[in-house]
């Protein structure tokens, strides 16, 4: 059974597909990878930057 990617609810099986669209999609499911390592990282300094407002507010109080 060959393998198949879901595009726009179209099936297509990924051994009929050219070249240049196996090379697209691996570009695509790179892109994909990077976007999420980055929204990763972006919530990893959103609590970062809430734990240093706390401390801040924490620390000017005194």
């Amino acid at each position: 059974m060959s393998q198949t990617i879901t595009i726009d609810g179209t099936p297509y099986e990924l051994d009929r597909l050219s070249q240049t669209a196996r090379d697209t999609i691996a570009s695509l499911q790179f892109v994909e990878e990077q976007i999420l390592q980055t929204q990763n990282e972006l919530a990893i300094a959103d609590t970062a930057r809430i734990a240093y407002t706390f401390a801040l507010k924490r620390e000017a109080k005194r």
